[in-house]
């Protein structure tokens, strides 16, 4: 049998790399293991009962997602935080062109009835705030808040940002919930919120 011929071009190459007894280096293995040993520990120790007050102040039953109890005071800035300032804004001027400002707004320091309104059944339209015309959707909130959260974000956006309007309690909600129990759409704008009675 003959010897095969190696040719220079082959002789220049190194050998297959190999893993070896050890495909993974003890220091990357030893500083994972010290990591998930640290992790265990760190959770182990944590006190889950910290008060509330040490965080951002919520209490657990609003972590939870729990409506406030009956008498209970609802908190609207918190509501308009969650619920409100993606669109409006935490200043209140909404954004120029694509959502209306609160602050200022004839709508918000109108009638209460009919703020109550938008929020319970929401607009799809041109509305004219401040002498800018918006054409765009706001959603209806009466499904998903209650009178008095309704009520509590009201009163809220009517006393912040230099609005100085009454403020809006549950029970005129209620009132403009029950009185426009039969519509089922969005307002179709400001003409029509404006012939509400």
């Amino acid at each position: 049998m003959n010897k095969p011929e190696i040719l220079p071009q082959q002789r220049r190459e190194n050998p297959d790399p190999e893993e070896g007894r050890t495909p993974i280096p003890w220091l990357v293995l030893a500083l994972a293991l010290a990591l998930a040993a640290f992790g265990v520990v760190y959770i182990s120790r944590s006190n889950l009962d910290a008060p509330a007050i040490w965080g951002d102040g919520r209490s657990a039953a609003e972590l939870a997602g729990d409506k406030p109890a009956a008498g209970a005071k609802v908190d609207g800035g918190a509501i308009f935080t969650s619920m409100c300032a993606a669109c409006h804004q935490p200043t209140g001027l909404g954004l120029p062109g694509v959502f209306p400002p609160l602050a200022g707004s004839e709508w918000v320091l109108g009638k209460p009835d009919t703020l109550a309104a938008i929020l319970l059944h929401g607009i799809n339209g041109s509305i004219e705030v401040k002498g800018t015309a918006y054409q765009g959707a706001m959603p209806a909130f009466g499904g998903s808040l209650g009178d008095a959260e309704i009520a509590a974000v009201l009163t809220h956006i009517r006393s912040t940002w230099g609005n100085a309007a009454s403020p809006i309690d549950a029970a005129a909600v209620a009132a403009a919930r029950a009185r426009l129990a039969d519509r089922k759409q969005p307002f179709s704008g400001g003409a029509e919120l404006a012939a509400l009675p």
